[in-house]
């Protein structure tokens, strides 16, 4: 009896020194976080031609071999949801062997890691009141599901230090000035210089495949870029009209624009490979038609659950809008958009 409760002691005072240990990594290596104010976030003005938009996280996919690698921790990411504290510790333990320079910058913002060079009082800044924000009120109308893997946010300071490391996290040239999310790298780069509107963007795109991993093209991009310029009202994440609205006007002034049905059941590669830049605004602002009509949320709640015998969208669409022929609805939300101010 005498060994047993030895034993037990024993085993008491190791439990106590690794909670311990725990708790000082923890202080050392992850930053408080307090909820920032939601205000406007807007990506810096694009090409009026409309040829660009945020890249999706099937862009810059390629993981790069070289073990010198700026940072590439796949191996090390946990594959399921739920992380604890110690779990963020571990992951940012590894991180911080393989920062490029001091002048890195970790801050914990669960359920990402943001990483920048601007200063720790900048990526503070942005991950509570950009990247806590935007989680809270997308989770609030949208999504149940944090991502599976803890992801890495980086936050690059200027062009030059965003296309260098880019390269060196995803082994290929960025597509894109402005950033994008990474699925098989596991992290969003992003030129943080050019505001944070393309942030809230990407952070979209990780919540959707947790989510809905079958969503359509069409839906990722447009809630995506809905909330490229956003806002909080009531409580809640709110699109604004942005620089996609000029080159979508011009295109409905033009005529041909593609039929919902097609967008709707467009596959991804033609989305992202055929008249991009339209795609996205299209996209768009049929969500944002469906906000100002009150509806967005209840069709992304019901196209979710009725995603296996309507994987396009389409016959939700109709349902919601209350909407039969949508030949003629198409005519009604191209006057809508016409209508529209930047």
């Amino acid at each position: 009896m005498k060994n047993t409760n030895c034993l037990t002691l024993l085993f008491n005072w190791l439990a106590s020194l690794s909670a311990l240990a725990l708790s000082l990594v923890l202080a050392a290596v992850c930053a408080p976080s307090t909820r920032g104010a939601g205000g406007l976030f807007q990506s810096a003005r694009q090409p009026s031609n409309g040829n660009h938009a945020a890249s999706s996280g099937n862009v810059n996919s390629n993981p790069i071999a070289n073990s010198g690698a700026v940072v590439n921790i796949a191996a090390a990411s946990l594959p399921s949801a739920g992380f604890t504290e110690a779990d963020f510790a571990r992951h940012v333990a590894l991180l911080k062997k393989k920062l490029p320079s001091d002048e890195f910058e970790v801050v914990v913002e669960r359920p990402f890691v943001v990483v920048g060079d601007g200063g720790r009082r900048a990526v503070e800044e942005h991950a509570r009141g950009t990247v806590k924000w935007a989680v809270d009120l997308l989770k609030r109308d949208y999504f149940t599901k944090d991502p599976k893997e803890i992801l890495d946010i980086w936050l690059f300071k200027d062009d030059a230090s965003y296309r260098k490391h880019a390269r060196q996290l995803t082994g290929s040239d960025p597509t894109t000035p402005y950033g994008f999310y990474s699925s098989a790298n596991k992290a969003l780069i992003m030129n943080i210089s050019t505001g944070g509107g393309t942030l809230v963007h990407e952070i979209v795109h990780p919540f959707v495949e947790a989510n809905f991993p079958d969503c359509p093209a069409w839906l990722n991009e447009g809630l995506g870029s809905l909330y490229e310029q956003s806002g909080e009202q009531d409580g809640h994440i709110r699109g604004y009209t942005n620089w996609r609205l000029p080159g979508l006007q011009r295109a409905i002034r033009r005529g041909g624009l593609t039929p919902f049905k097609d967008l709707l059941e467009m596959d991804a590669k033609t989305f992202y490979d055929e008249d991009r830049g339209t795609n996205y605004a299209q996209s768009r602002y049929l969500c944002y038609y469906l906000q100002e009509r009150g509806l967005l949320v209840q069709f992304y709640r019901e196209f979710l659950a009725n995603r296996a015998h309507d994987p396009a969208g389409f016959d939700t669409l109709k349902r919601v809008l209350g909407e039969r022929d949508i030949e003629a609805f198409q005519k009604k939300w191209e006057k809508f958009v016409l209508d529209l101010s930047e």
